[in-house]
């Protein structure tokens, strides 16, 4: 079709609308049913909807439509007949339920924030007097462990939230919470009793502890480590299981700790044990503590993609993971984990927030929408778009620029899990 010469907006008139072209519209969001400001008009019942809205003139965008505009009318239009008009009323009426449900779905991450933070600073405290008061410490680390089964334990769904990277710089305690929470979520899947549940939570908390023996400088090194230091960072599992004796860490919870690096194929450490050999805790443990190291390395830059991570995982390392846990973890993080920046099949761009264990196929994504002002970016549950999927992953450093700052993906993944809320009837 043709091009104009310049980039001046091209307008035309309601009757001229067909199938093919794309649509802009200048309307405030809430102004109009459609879940977008632009899109290509691929239904008859996207253009009476237009048709209806009583627009003197509509702007399209010739350079990503299929066909040029119908002609002119020589006559003007017939009025819109009112059985349409209520109809439209009727969509915009929908529309606006959607958007309370949006409402809801940002306080409940803003809740869900509020709740991750606070764990992260329970455990801080806890680590901070481990070796000074270990029974405290381990009582506080069992209430912390206890609020977060109680949040998962629950009759609704579960949805894995991806956390806000600048949530008060307890960065260096998230990877510990990370494997806890997803490792808990993982047993709960495979339907791990609550005492079992606590105990894995306990060992995924302190699975790292052995660290504490080793040098700080050794822990922050971005660059490739030397054999030497891969050696002495290999020694704390043993430093680990010789706090977590002291710690009196239940046997199943100090398993972890030794075990959480030994893969079922013999070739983990530090004894390089396989199959029966690895108590089924510590291959949960496992699992979920490389995915987590693969999403948030030392060097941000080197760090894998969530959907990087898992396809890595399944494609290239699945032999040294329990079959059925891993297949879990993957269904229960979905094929596009949150974190994930995404390419929907209408075009749009977004970034993956949250994902429900029940329903890993449908995720909530954050659409990047220019129209949009960024702090009341458009967020959709894939559940309720059945005409929208996710078509491939992104890499950051493949968006542009304005896209990127939009969608601000996060240099650190960071999940909590949470009951989703209950849902409201729609609106009739």
């Amino acid at each position: 079709m043709t091009t104009p010469a310049s980039n001046a907006p091209v307008y035309i008139v309601p009757a001229q609308l067909r199938l093919g072209l794309y649509v802009r519209l200048e309307l405030d969001w809430l102004e109009h049913p459609f879940t977008f400001n632009q899109f290509k008009l691929t239904k008859q019942e996207q253009i009476d909807t237009l048709r209806s809205l009583g627009l003197e003139r509509i702007r399209i965008d010739p350079r990503r439509s299929d066909v040029e505009p119908l002609p002119v009318p020589d006559t003007p239009p017939e009025p819109v007949p009112q059985a349409e008009r209520e109809h439209e009323l009727a969509a915009i009426v929908a529309k606006r339920v959607r958007v309370e449900r949006l409402a809801q779905h940002r306080a409940a991450l803003n809740e869900c924030e509020r709740k991750f933070l606070g764990a992260a600073r329970a455990y801080k405290a806890i680590n901070r007097n481990l070796f000074a008061r270990p029974d405290d410490s381990m009582s506080q680390a069992a209430k912390l462990i206890g609020a977060l089964l109680d949040s998962m334990l629950t009759d609704r769904d579960i949805a894995i939230h991806l956390m806000n990277d600048k949530l008060g710089g307890e960065e260096m305690y998230f990877h510990q919470l990370n494997v806890a929470v997803l490792a808990m979520m993982l047993g709960k899947q495979l339907n791990l009793e609550r005492d079992r549940l606590a105990e894995l939570g306990i060992g995924s908390l302190f699975h790292d502890v052995g660290k504490a023996e080793l040098p700080e400088k050794l822990l922050l090194k971005t660059d490739p480590l030397t054999p030497s230091e891969r050696d002495l960072l290999a020694r704390h599992t043993s430093y680990g299981l010789d706090i977590g004796k002291k710690l009196k860490l239940a046997p199943e919870a100090l398993a972890i700790v030794f075990q959480h690096h030994e893969y079922v194929d013999g070739s983990g450490f530090p004894h390089a044990l396989n199959g029966d050999g690895i108590l089924p805790l510590s291959k949960i443990v496992c699992i979920v503590n490389d995915y987590d190291n693969l999403c948030n390395r030392p060097n941000p830059g080197d760090s894998l993609t969530p959907y990087e991570a898992l396809a890595a995982m399944f494609a290239q390392n699945r032999k040294r993971y329990d079959a059925q846990a891993l297949g879990v973890f993957i269904r229960c993080m979905g094929v596009y984990p949150p974190g994930t920046l995404v390419q929907l099949s209408n075009n749009a761009l977004g970034l993956v927030m949250a994902v429900n264990s029940s329903k890993p196929l449908k995720p909530t994504v954050l659409i990047y929408d220019p129209s949009v002002p960024k702090h009341e970016a458009i967020i959709l549950d894939l559940e309720s778009e059945p005409e929208l999927t996710i078509v491939r992953s992104i890499r950051p450093g493949q968006l542009p620029q304005q896209v990127f700052a939009y969608l601000n993906p996060r240099k650190r993944m960071t999940y909590y899990c949470d009951a989703m809320p209950t849902q409201q009837p729609a609106a009739a």
